[in-house]
């Protein structure tokens, strides 16, 4: 058994960090912080922010992209502004398309999403030399530092970005909240890619301290670009000035750029340990040395692993798992705010002086980043997941911002590969509160957990918590939480909303149900309604919590994306059927609303093969029309593919056993009298390279395998649920 003492644990002292961090707008509405947490009017507030790059999402998705990330429970729409995607030549800046910055906003703001934009001048975000352009190299100054050369072409940009971010600024009733400074200055760079595979060089990380940092936000100003807040990213002794910028964290357990120079094994990371990082008597922790007082900044972050690519010498398959847990471990540690780096997946841009904008270790056009929302907008399984959290987090908001991390004591000595400590953590506020519990660790495997206890000291009593967990497995479990007119003592289930009278739970795999009310202890059964004197606690299964959506203070249970835009209640289908179930506070169940039928089914292909790993598909122009989206969805057994229409590069995959999605709808004009040309580039054994007279040379191997195994056309539409229920 576990102790936890939480008879003593003091409340937070807690204080506005005042005018430079927060804003107002024309209607009265007000954003702040707060050392601990985001306010909005004045109220804690939780912010959920979630990266998607306008740049790397076609127009035509950008709604869908933000109605889905609004659904998932975002309420921060965070997003790079690429330089290099803008002014590709010195001086030509191009807002057009995909870089049309104004448009995107005006998205944004039609559904209501606060936006953050982290303008640079440097990114990463594995662009071409981190964002900056090519022309950069040969000019008579050094990039990312504090000299006058560097910082008039940086305030060039500025002045550009402004112009079109005007007018939606939030102090004018806009959606851009915040804008990031730089990004982890002294601590990260890229390479020059008009370098590689040559000389290989890098840009600098930058030697000019604060002095840089500042000058940009001073540019910033000067040139119209107000928000509430900024923020700078803090990790890895990046330099952070926190009386100007909030700064910001985050933490990757899937790290490709280990094996940039050559393969290896991947180990297995910290990331899924508790830590005390919001605590002034702890300075130090994995991932975490802030050059401040914890307790005087909110801990938040910005770039949580939201899913991850793959490099060319590290391919691997995500587990979903790893997404959801981590954010169950930033919570657990302190975080006000969540941030995951990506949330939307998305497409790299082409240029017209530089084809591919992209980095070189990763592919030239794919960066679907294995996120919770694809390349094209595909809901994967981490989107369900996370969408539990996010619901929790604005169940408690207002309670939960104010309560305290506490870690037990064995905590401190836990390795990553230290697989049989329960590992788990408490925020409280005097006698309520939720026991975070995590059985999930990256590149290693976990076992199921059975007969766990832990005994926490409360000052109103002690309570004991006994439950099982799956392995891979996370959960929140509340404590000393009014339901109603009753009170839950402790529960082994996870909030998940209240609706009307009801509140809805979710049990996680492996955990018996069980609540605690009022003394009393309920075994729960999966689906089924426990009566709580005014009120009714329906408790869900892992499965089914990936289908509960609530709009409009009405729950639903769909397991395909069931979409609110505002305004109509939509699901998205591939194919087959789908149930779409509503919640009826007076029968206490869900029940039909109405069934979602796709009338159309995949469309397998054939093929020609026009050489090695070469091949053509003629695709039916009328399979292309009608329909939200259509993709060719391919399996393939090879190193990397390439697919082309008219010799130009439409999409590439690092091979690492997952299906290929690939979007052809927007090619069917192009498609009508030409092929679609996939290239597999072969996986080779025992390369050489042979050389002759005359500079002759050849490459050899012993063995060259690339495969097309299936190929087939997968249509994408939206019924709206309105229409199907009339009929039903």
């Amino acid at each position: 058994m576990y102790e936890m003492d939480l008879t003593h644990v003091r409340d937070k002292d807690i204080y506005s960090l005042g005018a430079g961090f927060s804003g107002t707008a024309p209607d009265g509405r007000a954003i702040g912080f707060t050392n601990y947490y985001m306010t909005v009017n004045g109220r804690p507030f939780f912010g959920v922010s979630g990266e998607m790059h306008f740049a790397r999402v076609s127009p035509d998705q950008w709604e869908d992209a933000v109605i889905k990330m609004k659904c998932g429970g975002i309420n921060i729409l965070s997003t790079y502004v690429f330089w290099n995607v803008h002014e590709e030549e010195e001086g030509v800046f191009r807002f057009d398309g995909c870089r049309d910055l104004r448009a995107f906003l005006n998205v944004c703001e039609k559904h209501r999403m606060m936006v953050i934009l982290r303008i640079g001048p440097f990114a990463h975000g594995e662009m071409r030399n981190g964002g900056l352009p090519d022309w950069l190299y040969g000019q008579p100054y050094e990039v990312r530092e504090d000299n006058p050369g560097f910082l008039a072409a940086v305030r060039r940009l500025f002045r550009q970005l402004h112009a079109q971010m005007d007018g939606h600024y939030f102090r004018q009733g806009g959606c851009i909240v915040g804008t990031q400074i730089e990004n982890e200055y002294q601590h990260s760079c890229a390479p020059w890619e008009i370098t590689a595979g040559v000389s290989n060089e890098w840009l600098p990380s930058g030697h000019s301290g604060r002095a840089y940092m500042l000058a940009l936000k001073k540019i910033m100003v000067e040139e119209g670009i107000q928000t509430p807040f900024y923020t700078s990213t803090a990790w890895g002794g990046a330099v952070t000035p926190v009386e100007e910028a909030l700064p910001l964290w985050g933490g990757y357990a899937y790290q490709p750029w280990l094996f940039y120079s050559k393969p290896g094994m991947h180990p297995a990371t910290p990331e899924y340990i508790y830590r005390d990082n919001h605590n002034s008597a702890v300075t130090k922790e994995y991932n975490f040395e802030p050059a401040y007082d914890p307790e005087s900044r909110p801990y938040a972050c910005c770039e949580m692993m939201g899913g991850m690519m793959c490099s060319y010498k590290y391919r691997f398959r995500m587990d979903m798992r790893a997404i959801d847990a981590l954010a169950n471990i930033k919570l657990g540690s302190g975080c006000n705010l969540l941030g995951y780096y990506m949330y939307r997946g998305g497409t790299n841009p082409t240029g017209q002086r530089t084809p591919y904008l992209n980095e070189g270790q990763i592919p030239k056009r794919s960066y679907d980043y294995q996120a919770a929302i694809g390349e094209f907008g595909q809901i994967r399984e981490s989107y369900g997941r996370l969408k539990a959290i996010h619901s929790f987090c604005r169940l408690f908001s207002g309670f939960f911002e104010e309560t305290r991390a506490v870690l037990p004591e064995h905590l401190k000595h836990v390795r990553p590969d230290d697989l049989a400590p329960l590992r788990f953590s408490v925020r409280v506020k005097g006698n309520s509160g939720f026991l975070f519990v995590n059985n999930f660790q990256d590149h290693a495997d976990m076992r199921d957990r059975q007969g766990d206890q832990i005994h926490v000291s409360l000052p109103a009593g002690d309570i004991t918590f006994r439950f099982d967990i799956a392995a891979g497995e996370n959960a929140i479990l509340p404590f000393g939480i009014p339901l109603g007119d009753a009170r839950l003592d402790w529960a082994t289930a996870q909030p998940l909303a209240h609706t009307g009278s009801t509140w809805f739970f979710l049990s996680p795999d492996g955990m018996t149900p069980v609540y605690c009310l009022n003394g009393q202890e309920i075994r729960a059964e999966i689906g089924k309604a426990i009566p709580v004197g005014s009120q009714t606690i329906v408790t869900l299964s892992r499965r089914d919590s990936l289908g509960f959506w609530v709009y409009e203070d009405t729950a639903y249970l769909c397991r395909r994306p069931l979409l609110w835009n505002g305004e109509k209640l939509t699901v998205e289908m591939e194919s087959g059927s789908a149930d779409v179930r509503v919640w009826s506070e007076e029968r206490r169940q869900f029940e039909l609303l109405c069934t979602v039928d796709a009338d159309h089914q995949p469309l397998p292909l054939s093929w020609k093969t026009v050489g090695a790993g070469r091949c053509t598909l003629d695709l039916p122009a009328e399979a292309l029309r009608g329909h939200k989206q259509v993709l060719l969805r391919v399996r393939y057994q090879g190193d990397i593919g390439h697919a082309f229409v008219n010799g130009r590069l439409i999409s590439d995959n690092f091979c690492n056993g997952d299906v290929w999605d690939i979007r052809l709808d927007c090619y069917g004009e192009e498609l009508k009298n030409r092929p679609l040309v996939l290239y597999l580039t072969p996986i080779k054994t025992n390369v050489t390279v042979d050389t002759s007279a005359m500079a002759g040379l050849q490459e050899r191997a012993d063995t060259k395998e690339a495969k097309l195994l299936t190929a087939e056309l997968v249509t994408v539409d939206d019924f709206a649920v309105g229409d199907v229920a009339e009929r039903c």
